[in-house]
């Protein structure tokens, strides 16, 4: 027996008490959450299901979106933040902001951006044509028939804009919730200039385009400093960790490298040169009420307009009205009909 054992346990023996193979492990339901919170890209909807919902989203809300930008973002928050989570709250309040300093109708470039980045290029140009597609219908088939037909502002259309108030209100509180003190009280200066713009008569309609650019820089301009102060006044929060794996998913889902974007950036600005010297400067060959002259005032007036549709249109009265192409009784009734439409006001100019 003492030679058996120093000799070591019996090939039996050794089979019988050999612990059992590890068992391949199997990722838990908690592990797979935190496996795809440390990758967002691995829960990204294939790009079909993405254009799906944004066109069960738009489809719908394209009949329904009246009240005007303001209203516009409201209903926006609603559907796209609160109740589809496409993104958080912080991202679509900095679209918003983004789309308030650049030319054009800010609740369209809304719009575009955030079904952009939920479904890339495709899901931006379907959300776009479905956010445009009903009042532009009806304003095309009303600018073909206004020589014939005079339409006014119907009285049964009177209820939608103590409604859209309603809506602005809904979302002016929703975002006043969130401000901090300083945050508050630029808001209430933003709110002052606003409302000194639109009444008093002294300052021209289109001010708005050079002051609305200003007061962003200012803002900026401000709350930079003060966040570098010792004791600031405003609330900040923590400074970005940088470039993350959430990041890279939302640029995945957007499909829009920067190089690119800075290509759309050139092309816009090449076009934009382009019908300005060919109309205003180039041969006198062409018509003045042709197919270029009039893309060139669309393109000219959307692409230097700050602060909305309501200040697109004495810029259009002058180039429309007063080139002879509508009476000011037609222009004012397109207006009427635009403004009763839902989407965009930019829709207006389909009426011309």
């Amino acid at each position: 027996r003492p030679l058996l054992t120093m000799m070591g346990p019996s090939p039996e023996e050794n089979d019988a008490e050999a612990p059992p193979p590890p068992e391949a492990a199997t990722p838990s339901s908690g592990d797979a959450s935190a496996s795809e919170k440390n990758n967002p890209a691995a829960t990204i909807a294939p790009l079909s299901t993405r254009v799906g919902d944004v066109f069960r989203t738009f489809w719908m809300l394209g009949l329904v979106a009246f009240g005007g930008p303001q209203a516009h973002v409201a209903i926006l928050l609603d559907h796209l933040v609160v109740r589809r989570a496409w993104m958080s709250e912080e991202a679509f309040t900095e679209l918003f902001a983004i789309g308030q300093g650049l030319p054009g109708p800010t609740s369209t470039q809304l719009v575009i951006s955030t079904a952009t980045s939920h479904a890339g290029i495709p899901g931006g140009l379907l959300a776009f044509f479905l956010w445009n597609l009903p009042g532009l219908v009806v304003l095309t088939a009303c600018g073909v028939a206004i020589g014939t037909f005079q339409i006014g502002n119907p009285w049964y259309m009177s209820g939608l804009a103590p409604a859209a108030i309603s809506l602005v209100f809904k979302a002016a509180y929703g975002f006043g919730k969130k401000l901090s003190t300083l945050q508050t009280t630029m808001a209430a200066c933003s709110c002052l200039v606003a409302i000194l713009l639109n009444g008093d008569d002294r300052i021209p309609s289109t001010a708005s385009q050079y002051v609305y650019p200003a007061m962003m820089v200012l803002g900026a301009t401000f709350t930079y400093v003060d966040s570098n102060r010792a004791a600031p006044f405003g609330t900040y929060a923590p400074a970005s960790s940088g470039w993350n794996a959430e990041d890279d998913a939302t640029l995945q889902k957007i499909g829009i490298p920067p190089w690119l974007g800075a290509a759309f950036f050139v092309a816009w600005a090449a076009v934009l040169l382009a019908a300005v010297l060919l109309v205003r400067v180039g041969s006198s060959a062409i018509a003045p009420d042709g197919y270029l002259a009039l893309f060139e005032v669309m393109y000219r007036t959307g692409s230097i307009i700050f602060g909305g549709g309501q200040v697109v249109l004495p810029l259009l009265y002058d180039d429309v009205v007063l080139s002879g192409w509508l009476t000011g009784d037609q222009f004012y009734q397109g207006i009427a009909l635009a403004s009763a439409m839902p989407g965009p006001l930019f829709n207006f100019s389909a009426y011309v």
